[in-house]
């Protein structure tokens, strides 16, 4: 049975839309799923032509249709975009997209979830006061979320995400750091189908803190959680000096890398995949992914926009949906 993926449609001033469309223009794709876009059915025709695109659109109503592209309109009037502006206007309408998509997850209606980028300046209201995707859906869904890219040849999990960098060391601890592992592993088995998945962890501090010369986080916390878990039969390795880890390519003996923070992990996972990675947020109850870029309003509306890693995305958000049914 085909997979019905919702989609929120991203800042509509950004390159969201663009990528969207260009996925479905795979007719592979289009027979592969079926996809559910929430904005508007004008907007869409009218980025459509501005693209030179053509796909098979729906003005859904009710239920979908297999082999087109499903248009619930979720906005209360026209919108024409100025590509590459930081809108708030942009923002609430890439909010009520996602919100619209995530009523439908809720509901059944869709299987799966994959976001479109917003920006997060724009988003920012009254009504939404959220960093971005993964914590609004962690409070929807009740849960503990977990950022993990995803590639074929490279999983890489963080324990902190969108945290400035002054804050980094205090959200380090051994709470934190376990209930991140757990959830990596236990995503690996559920979501990947790996039995006794093996878990790099790298380390805070620049080379792992060098026993306690350049920081204590390795020695304190770290390392005496990795030697308790491994006493629990969890297959940990770590901490791991970072640059070291991928200068030797060390990641390609493990099903997924924990980073400590945001940089540490999406710089090397970016240059290593090549523009095809996948931000899944794993730890809910529901599936969720999203291309690994942002709105790239230096780019948007002129038609450069590459969309691999959306097309990836999906792929993904059905493999998963698959796997959990299994």
């Amino acid at each position: 049975m085909s997979t019905t993926i919702g989609i929120s449609i991203g800042d509509p001033n950004g390159i969201g839309p663009e990528v969207v469309l260009k996925t479905f223009t795979n007719r592979s794709v289009l027979s592969d799923c079926t996809p559910i876009v929430y904005a508007r059915l004008d907007f869409i025709e009218q980025e459509l032509s501005h693209f030179g695109l053509h796909i098979p659109t729906h003005h859904m109503t009710d239920a979908p249709k297999p082999g087109v592209l499903n248009i619930v309109d979720c906005w209360p009037s026209a919108f024409q975009p100025t590509y590459g502006l930081v809108d708030p206007v942009a923002g609430a309408l890439a909010v009520a997209s996602l919100q619209a998509a995530t009523t439908a997850l809720q509901q059944g209606v869709i299987d799966t979830l994959v976001t479109a980028p917003i920006h997060k300046a724009a988003i920012q209201s009254n009504n939404f006061r959220f960093p971005g995707h993964t914590d609004f859906l962690a409070q929807k869904f009740d849960g503990q979320a977990l950022m993990f890219l995803v590639h074929p040849d490279l999983r890489v999990a963080l324990v902190t995400d969108h945290v400035a960098v002054k804050d980094i060391a205090g959200h380090i601890t051994t709470s934190r750091v376990k209930q991140k592992l757990e959830a990596v592993s236990l995503s690996l088995q559920q979501d990947f189908g790996i039995t006794n998945p093996k878990i790099a962890v790298l380390g805070l501090n620049p080379h792992a803190g060098d026993e306690g010369v350049i920081g204590q986080e390795e020695m304190d916390i770290i390392t005496p959680l990795l030697q308790d878990l491994e006493l629990q039969n969890t297959n940990v390795a770590g901490p791991f000096s970072a640059d070291a880890f991928f200068g030797a390519q060390s990641y390609k003996n493990y099903d997924a890398i924990v980073a400590m923070y945001h940089d540490q992990g999406l710089i090397p996972f970016k240059t290593l995949s090549f523009g095809s990675g996948v931000n899944f947020t794993a730890g809910l109850s529901i599936v969720r992914t999203s291309p690994d870029h942002g709105t790239a309003f230096a780019i948007a509306g002129k038609g450069l926009a590459n969309p691999h890693s959306f097309q990836e995305a999906v792929a993904t958000a059905m493999s998963i949906h698959q796997q959990r049914k299994a």
